[in-house]
């Protein structure tokens, strides 16, 4: 199973660190608007989000695990819920890669795997160097080619 580059817990956690701003200003606005709080609640409620996060981001990053199989896609991903998923390479529709701003300024990449299905039948792989990420792109591919071909035979 291949862990996804440690990088990628630098961008959860910018992720993370505007989930916790944004929490501290709502808190900041009821104190100000609303009830009086007090300063002590507004930053309790920011820190304790961005604690939360942070523990959040290092779990996520130990649960996620990702295989190339002789016929499928194997993921393992998930904090409060544990996801497994399999894509068998006959379902892939076509796969891309992406790279936001925080990835670009870290040097990452993530890999998305379209599926034949239901919507939503996404999948993506985060945390990829963009060498990697491009590899990974080119072999899925293929092997999703591959099986296309073997299961018209």
């Amino acid at each position: 199973m291949e862990a996804l580059n440690p990088r990628v817990r630098f961008v959860w956690f910018a992720g993370t660190l505007l989930t916790a701003l944004v929490l501290g200003a709502m808190a900041a606005a009821v104190d100000r608007f609303v009830v009086d709080v007090g300063v002590w609640v507004v930053a309790a409620v920011g820190v304790a989000a961005l604690v939360f996060g942070v523990a959040y981001v290092v779990l996520k990053y130990r649960v996620w695990r990702f295989e190339i199989r002789d016929d499928d896609l194997y993921l393992e991903r998930g904090v409060f819920t544990r996801v497994t998923t399999v894509v068998p390479f006959v379902r892939v529709q076509h796969v891309d890669t992406q790279r936001g701003p925080v990835e670009r300024l870290l040097g990452l990449g993530s890999v998305v795997v379209y599926t034949a299905g239901s919507r939503g039948a996404d999948v993506t792989i985060p945390g990829l160097t963009p060498d990697r990420a491009t590899d990974l792109q080119r072999r899925l591919r293929n092997l999703a080619i591959e099986s296309e071909s073997e299961d018209a035979v």
